[in-house]
């Protein structure tokens, strides 16, 4: 009896050793895609691929979806900060993945995917179009993505332009009026015109020294 449970045992670890060694191949032999799909709907499409990934039983063919973002803050009207993701590459989502024809039929039928980025392979005929064949994206594409995402810092964004009336919340010139001049989103800052000593006089502030005027 204790042989015949060794040997079940053993067995059982074997196939848990194989099943490692072909997900370990699979994650090295996968390239990067990217796909492309409808506006908006990244989300959508990444939970909706990772769900298909299990029902159609792919796991070791498709590893790994991302949507590569970078962090952002936004500055309110009120001058408080929203920290939220901006995409990297609105409209597409990557996905690691061995391509064959399994594994293209769930990322290409996927709701809301419009098409893998690739080259477009023509028909017999010159006017007829074909279909695209993926390319997957070279190691130093994917390198500098992944890197970009990783140690980039937030980017800056406020809901004002050239022209914009604002109020100065704090500082030496708060309650101050003036107009938007220039907008520097990379230093968090802009210039504006406020009228002092009776003279309109361009001055620098932070975007959270400033509210919009509606």
């Amino acid at each position: 009896m204790n042989s015949a449970t060794d040997e079940g045992h053993n067995s059982a670890l074997h196939s848990d050793d194989t099943s490692d060694r072909e997900l370990g191949n699979a994650v090295r032999e996968a390239r990067w895609y990217a796909v492309q799909v409808a506006s908006g709907c990244e989300k959508r499409v990444k939970t909706n691929i990772e769900q298909r990934i299990q029902t159609f039983d792919v796991a070791d063919k498709i590893i790994q979806v991302e949507i590569p973002h970078t962090p952002a803050v936004k500055i309110r009207k009120d001058g408080s900060r929203h920290h939220s993701e901006e995409k990297v590459f609105p409209g597409y989502v990557l996905v690691k993945m061995i391509m064959d024809d399994d594994s293209w039929s769930v990322v290409r039928n996927t709701s809301h995917v419009i098409n893998f980025v690739g080259a477009e392979q023509r028909r017999g005929s010159a006017k007829s179009r074909g279909h695209v064949k993926p390319v997957p994206l070279s190691h130093s594409e994917v390198e500098r993505i992944f890197k970009q995402t990783s140690e980039q810092e937030p980017v800056v964004k406020i809901d004002m332009v050239t022209g914009d009336k604002i109020v100065v919340l704090s500082g030496p010139f708060k309650d101050f009026e003036g107009e938007v001049i220039e907008v520097s989103p990379e230093r968090s800052k802009l210039k504006a015109l406020l009228s002092i000593f009776g003279r309109e006089t361009p001055v620098e502030l932070e975007f959270n020294q400033v509210q919009k005027q509606s």
